[in-house]
C-alpha cells in the first residue's frame, strides 16, 4: 500500500461522496488528504504504527489518519466499501462528461442502472435519457458530443496541469545529491495548449555514466509513480495516477544541449534542422552535432551552440513548429518575442461582487506585488445569473466602489497601481449587450463576451458578435471563440470576419491567458496581427493566485510570434493604455 495507491483511494472516495450528495466539506477533506499524501516522500505505510506522525502532515486530521491506517491494514476502509456497494467504480468516469454532475450520475444510475460510459452512450442513443427529468433531446445531443470529445481527449492534459506535474516530479528528483538541472522538453517546453506525455531531461554530476545507476534507482522509486513502464541505463518511464506518461532521461553535461534540442522537437522542426545539417556535411542527433567526415563533435553542450553552428540564430522553443522559423533565423529576422516582464496591466478579472473570491483591493494589491501598474475590474453582467451578475443599478454602485478603491490605493502607493472600472458584459442571443448604454458609458473598460447559446448556426453567431462590437461602448471582445481546452469546442463563427471588423472599428481582441481557455489560440492570434487588430492578454482571474496565469498567455503569444509592440497592455501606464483603446463615444 504505497502513497500513490492511498492517494488514489482517497480521491476516488471523494468522487463517490459527490455522487452520494454528501457534505461538500467532507468531500473537500478527502481531496485535500489525497493531495497531501501524494506529496509525501516518506511512505505512509511506515508511519501507521505512530499515528502522531500522520497528524503532522498538513491536511491529515484524526479521522483521515484513521482512514489511512485502515487502508494500509486492509486495502480499503468502511466508507469506501459502503459507497462501492451502493455504486460502481466506473461511475466516477461519468463525472468527467458535460452535464453529468453528481446528481445526474446518481439519477441515471437509479433510473437505468447505467454505470459506465458505454452504457450511458447506448442509453442516450436509444432515447432512454429523454424520459428522465431535465434530459431532453438537446441534453442528449450535447452528451453524445461530450462522450466523443472525451474519448478523443482523455489521453491529453492541459499545459498548466502538465506543468504542475513536472514541478512536483522535479522537486522529488532534486532530492537526490548531484542533480543540477531538470528541464521539461517536448510539447510542454514548446508551450502547446495540451500535452500527451511529459519529457524531463536531467543533468548534473549524478548523471555521468559511471555513477548514473544510483540516480536512476532514485527516479524509479519516486512516490508519485503509479506504474513503472521501463527502466534503462539512463532512462525511466512511468505513469502517474491520472495515466500521464512521464519519461525521465538522465544525461551527462556533454550531451545535454543536443538532447534538449532533440527532445523538445517538434518533429518537423527537427527534420528540417537535420536536413540543414546534412547540406553542411554534418549530422545531428540527440547526442551531438557531428562532422560526417571524421565524427568530430561540433556542438553538443548547448542548444545555442548547435543552432549557431548551423548558421542560425537561436530559435526559442515556442517557435519550433516548422512554420518559417528556420528561414527567419538564417536571415536574422526572428522577432524579439514578448516576455512576462513586458506586461504592465491586466484588463479582465472578477471580484467577490460577482463570482470572484477576493475584493477589489486584494486583486489590486496582488497585481502590484506582481509588478503590474494597472488593472481593470470587470465583473459579470446580470445575464449570468449563476455568477450573481450585476444589473444596471448594481453596476453603477460597483463603479463607484472601484473608483474609491483606486483613489485610496493611488494615495497609498503613490500611483504605482491604478484600478480601472469595467464590466464583462454578456453578448445576448441577438447581439445586444446585457446592460444599458447609459451604464456602459460610465465604464473605462467594456469587455463583450459570449457566455450562452453556443449552439447557434455559424452565420447567426457571426452576426451576433459583429452586432456586439458595433456597439460604440465595446472596447474589447472577450475570449472570441468561446472554447474551453479539452472540454468545449469553439462555437461556429467566421473568425476571419470578426477580426477584420474588429480591426476596422478599433475594438481590441482578447487572448484569455487562462489555460482552460487560451482563446484566441496561437493561429488566430497570428491572423489577428495580420489584420491589424489591437490585442490584449488578460488572465480572467477569479482569485488573486489566478493572476499568475498570465505566464500561460505569454507562452501562446510567443507561439504566435508576437512582440511587445503587438500588445496593448504593454503600455507603461493606465493613461497610455486608454489612449490606445477604441475611443469612448
Amino acid at each position: 500500500m504505497d502513497n500513490i495507491t492511498i492517494a488514489r483511494l482517497l480521491d476516488e472516495t471523494a468522487a463517490l461522496l459527490e455522487i452520494d450528495a454528501a457534505d461538500p466539506f467532507r468531500i473537500r477533506s478527502y481531496r485535500r488528504a489525497a493531495e497531501a499524501v501524494e506529496q509525501q516522500t516518506t511512505q505512509l505505510s511506515t508511519l501507521v504504527a505512530e499515528p502522531k506522525q500522520l497528524l503532522a502532515i498538513p491536511g491529515i486530521g484524526k479521522g483521515m489518519a484513521a482512514n489511512i491506517v485502515e487502508l494500509v491494514a486492509t486495502g480499503t476502509m468502511p466508507l469506501r466499501t459502503e459507497l462501492l456497494t451502493k455504486y460502481k467504480p466506473t461511475m466516477l468516469e461519468l463525472l468527467r462528461l458535460p452535464g453529468m454532475g453528481p446528481k445526474t450520475v446518481a439519477l441515471v444510475w437509479s433510473a437505468l442502472q447505467v454505470a459506465d460510459i458505454d452504457g450511458l452512450e447506448a442509453a442516450a442513443k436509444a432515447g432512454h435519457l429523454t424520459k428522465l427529468p431535465r434530459m431532453g433531446e438537446k441534453f442528449t445531443t450535447k452528451l453524445l458530443k461530450g462522450i466523443e470529445d472525451y474519448r478523443k481527449n482523455s489521453s491529453r492534459f492541459r499545459v498548466d496541469q502538465a506543468h504542475d506535474h513536472a514541478e512536483k516530479i522535479s522537486a522529488l528528483i532534486r532530492a537526490f545529491p548531484g542533480i543540477e538541472t531538470i528541464t521539461p522538453a517536448g510539447s510542454l517546453r514548446r508551450g502547446r495548449e495540451t500535452v500527451g506525455d511529459l519529457d524531463l531531461l536531467v543533468t548534473g554530476p549524478a548523471c555521468e555514466p559511471d555513477v548514473v545507476a544510483a540516480a536512476v534507482e532514485h527516479v524509479a522509486t519516486l512516490p508519485l509513480i503509479d506504474k513503472l513502464l521501463a527502466r534503462g541505463q539512463n532512462k525511466v518511464s512511468f505513469t502517474l495516477r491520472n495515466n500521464l506518461q512521464v519519461d525521465v532521461r538522465l544525461l551527462p553535461r556533454a550531451s545535454y544541449g543536443a538532447a534538449l534540442q532533440y527532445f523538445t522537437g517538434s518533429k518537423m522542426h527537427n527534420v528540417a534542422l537535420r536536413q540543414r545539417a546534412i547540406k553542411r556535411g554534418l549530422t545531428l542527433s540527440e547526442y551531438a552535432l557531428l562532422r560526417l567526415e571524421d565524427n568530430k563533435i561540433i556542438a553538443s553542450e548547448s542548444e545555442e551552440a548547435i543552432y549557431n553552428a548551423l548558421d542560425l540564430d537561436y530559435i526559442p522553443p515556442e517557435l519550433r513548429e516548422n512554420g518559417g522559423e528556420l528561414e527567419a533565423a538564417a536571415t536574422h529576422a526572428l522577432p524579439q518575442l514578448i516576455t512576462l516582464a513586458d506586461i504592465r496591466g491586466d484588463l479582465h478579472m472578477h471580484t467577490d461582487a460577482t463570482d470572484g473570491r477576493d475584493t477589489i483591493r486584494q486583486m489590486a494589491e496582488a497585481a502590484l506585488a506582481r509588478g503590474l501598474a494597472y488593472i481593470a475590474i470587470t465583473d459579470h453582467s446580470k445575464n449570468l445569473a449563476m455568477t450573481n451578475g450585476l444589473d444596471d443599478a448594481r453596476a453603477l454602485v460597483h463603479i463607484q466602489r472601484i473608483r474609491e478603491v483606486d483613489a485610496e490605493l493611488n494615495d497609498k502607493y503613490e500611483g504605482r497601481i491604478r484600478v480601472l472600472a469595467g464590466i464583462e458584459v454578456d453578448i445576448l442571443a441577438e447581439g445586444q449587450l446585457d446592460l444599458d448604454d447609459s451604464a456602459l458609458a460610465q465604464m473605462d473598460i467594456v469587455i463583450a463576451s459570449v457566455h450562452s447559446r453556443f449552439d447557434q448556426p455559424i452565420e447567426q453567431m457571426t452576426d451576433r458578435i459583429l452586432r456586439a462590437i458595433e456597439n460604440p461602448h465595446t472596447r474589447i471582445l472577450g475570449h472570441p471563440t468561446g472554447r474551453k481546452v479539452l472540454s468545449r469546442e469553439a462555437y461556429a463563427v467566421h473568425i476571419d470576419q470578426i477580426l477584420k471588423r474588429a480591426a476596422e472599428l478599433g475594438v481590441a481582441v482578447e487572448h484569455n491567458a487562462s489555460p482552460a481557455r487560451a482563446d484566441l489560440n496561437d493561429l488566430n492570434l497570428r491572423l489577428a496581427k495580420q489584420h491589424g487588430c489591437r490585442i490584449t492578454v488578460n488572465t480572467d482571474a477569479h482569485a488573486t493566485e489566478e493572476l499568475d496565469q498570465m505566464r500561460y498567455g505569454i507562452t501562446q503569444l510567443r507561439r504566435a510570434w508576437l512582440t511587445p509592440a503587438d500588445l496593448l497592455n504593454t503600455q507603461p501606464t493606465a493613461a497610455a493604455l486608454l489612449t490606445q483603446l477604441r475611443p469612448k463615444p
